[in-house]
């Protein structure tokens, strides 16, 4: 018999149990996928469904024990397999594609060079047939210059961009099994909906793919089947139809409930006209007029990046600012905060001009702008406890030392967080506890604008919620300026009173949320908003039955 025989079920995991030196983090999990399958975990933060995942490839990582009755791939077992195995195992026959896309990548080589690796190690083809593939490669998932992005290191390279990069080089030797780790996260919709028609065509070649996501609107379009994970156990399984549309356990249906409020159609009524008008009669903030920003290619060319961008951001006041990746979006947040300088255009923060302000003088000006990124971990010192983080900024504040674990604590009780947090390390922290620690330290220096780049697009949907009301307290109690930075068009929707829009460094349209989202005029708005995946709609028999 083949070492990978096809027959019976191409994945095959039973009583599955995973501990970290002695402590048990899955307990018990049994699944099965079977070729041209899509197989969906979902669950919060720390519910195992990684762990289990990674197990499949033998990723666990240092101080793992792997139990159980059976760990099988095509027949073949997987239980104290040696690293050689796992090597021809990994790109040939299972391709993975984690999350964290830059952490996943190395900096120190080119992408073409990362996306050849795996046709080096596993494919007998000769050096111009890996080059062309590469390009292929790169084209498939929707790179835009794929000659030119070869050649580009990952940092060089958009969220979005580092993901699409990724997923090339799990699927270049077209494995029978794709495992996928949040692969949509980054994102934005069209691209998002270019990567699942790809995943899609993946399947119906017979292959499988084992999809961990926080996403149910992208669950819904590809999953046949779903386990609900919690607690390092599975609660729930079966058809994507029915855990989906008629789910049973009470932890799955508050899932759903929070996705579907994330992602809420708000009505556009009197009340929404009411808040726009009062908006408008707060003073002016921040403004910017016909930004202009270029870089240098690797191909030694300027590509503008930026080309006359203007807007206006008031007290109180809300602006999403949506785009593809490679739109310009991130560039114009880093102009806004003083971290890049545009070639062309001005702009005035709070009456001054931002960009004529000297070194010393935009640095305490900076006080009053402060941003909030989609990665916290990466923003902060793994040394540091969380309150050496918020005490460097009370610091920067002019908070006395003698005062600053005082004022640390109010802070995190500000964001919801217990006071208990102060004395742990962020690597120790949820996702969701991290961000809400960013926005804490951002506050500490009692700004007048927070500019937050993608600052829930990594959370699972319950944790979303949780965050953007926690920012919309603080926007209505502190008259925050907000600058939202977003490629996940409903989350944009829920929190914006007005929309930019950008493709390829222009504003193509802007308006007030309502009707920039619910009626566009641009094609390209359009094509956005078409491309959002949704979720079916929930029976009523389980709606009800949920806890209010």
């Amino acid at each position: 018999m083949n070492s990978f025989e096809k027959k019976g079920p191409l994945v095959d995991i039973r009583d599955l149990r995973v501990s970290f030196n002695g402590v048990p983090v899955v307990h018990g999990v049994s699944l099965q996928l079977h070729a041209g399958q899509c197989l969906a975990l979902v669950g919060e933060s720390g519910s195992g469904k990684s762990v289990t995942a990674r197990s499949l490839v033998g990723l666990t990582g240092q101080g793992a024990q792997v139990q159980a009755q059976r760990l099988a791939f095509a027949g073949r077992d997987l239980l104290g397999v040696d690293e050689a195995t796992w090597q021809r195992l990994r790109g040939g026959h299972i391709g993975f594609v984690m999350q964290d896309a830059l952490g996943s990548l190395d900096p120190l080589r080119r992408v073409g060079a990362e996306i050849e690796e795996p046709l080096l190690l596993h494919t007998g083809l000769g050096a111009e047939q890996r080059r062309l593939r590469v390009l292929e490669l790169l084209r498939l998932v929707g790179v835009p210059e794929p000659e030119v992005r070869a050649r580009q290191y990952p940092w060089q390279l958009s969220g979005g961009l580092r993901q699409r990069a990724l997923i090339a080089s799990a699927i270049a030797c077209q494995p029978r099994l794709l495992i996928a780790d949040e692969p949509t996260t980054a994102l934005d919709a069209t691209v998002q909906a270019q990567i699942l028609d790809l995943l899609e065509q993946l399947r119906e070649r017979d292959n499988s793919l084992l999809m961990v996501s926080h996403d149910l609107a992208v669950v819904a379009r590809l999953a046949d089947w779903v386990a609900v994970m919690r607690g390092g156990a599975v609660v729930e399984q079966g058809s994507a139809e029915q855990i989906l549309q008629d789910p049973q356990d009470p932890y799955t249906q508050r899932l759903l409930s929070a996705a579907r409020a994330v992602h809420f159609q708000r009505p556009v009524g009197p009340a929404l006209a009411l808040v726009e008008n009062a908006v408008s009669e707060q003073p002016v903030l921040l403004e910017a007029r016909g930004l202009g920003k270029s870089f240098k290619g690797p191909d030694g060319q300027l590509r503008e990046v930026l080309k006359d961008v203007s807007l206006t951001l008031r007290a109180g006041q809300t602006l999403g600012v949506v785009g593809e990746s490679g739109s310009g979006k991130s560039t114009l947040g880093r102009i806004l905060l003083g971290l890049e300088r545009p070639e062309h255009g001005s702009v005035q923060f709070d009456g001054e001009d931002w960009l004529g302000l000297s070194g010393e003088q935009q640095r305490l000006a900076r006080q009053g702008i402060q941003v909030v990124f989609q990665d916290p971990l990466a923003s902060f010192d793994p040394r540091f406890t969380v309150l050496r983080v918020l005490s460097e900024a009370l610091a920067q504040a002019g908070v006395p030392r003698g005062l600053r674990r005082t004022e640390a604590a109010r802070l995190l009780e500000r964001v919801q967080l217990p006071t208990a947090l102060l004395d742990r390390r962020p690597l120790e922290l949820s996702g969701g506890q991290r961000q809400r620690i960013a926005i804490a330290r951002a506050l500490a220096m009692k700004p007048r604008v927070l500019v937050l780049d993608e600052p829930v697009s990594a959370l699972d949907v319950s944790v979303q919620a949780r965050i953007l009301a926690l920012l919309a307290e603080l926007k209505a109690e502190l008259n925050l300026a907000c600058l939202f930075i977003s490629h996940d068009l409903g989350v944009v929707e829920q929190v914006s009173d007005q929309v930019l829009v950008m493709q390829g460094g222009r504003v193509v349209e802007q308006g007030s949320a309502a009707q920039v989202l619910r009626q566009p005029r641009h094609a390209y708005t359009r094509a956005l908003l078409d491309a959002v995946p949704h979720l079916p709609p929930a029976q009523p028999r389980w709606v009800s039955r949920i806890a209010v």
